[in-house]
């Protein structure tokens, strides 16, 4: 299946759990935010959240600094 990744289209398997594909891009999960399809997801339905074919999903990084 096609999920588009801050606008970069990628190849999954179906199936996929919102968690395992941040698991699988090695992202620092502690500080990111993560919107599917223009909707923010929760950090506690991660694990919950099936990924379809052609969804959009946004990764933001909060970065400390002064």
């Amino acid at each position: 299946m096609h999920i588009h990744v801050n606008d970069d289209s990628r190849e999954f398997s179906e199936g996929l759990l919102l968690s395992e594909l941040l698991h699988l891009l090695e992202l620092p999960i502690q500080r990111i935010a993560v919107e599917l399809n223009r909707e923010v997801v929760r950090r506690a339905d991660w694990d919950k959240t099936v990924l379809r074919d052609e969804d959009r999903i946004e990764i933001v990084h909060f970065v400390g600094g002064g």
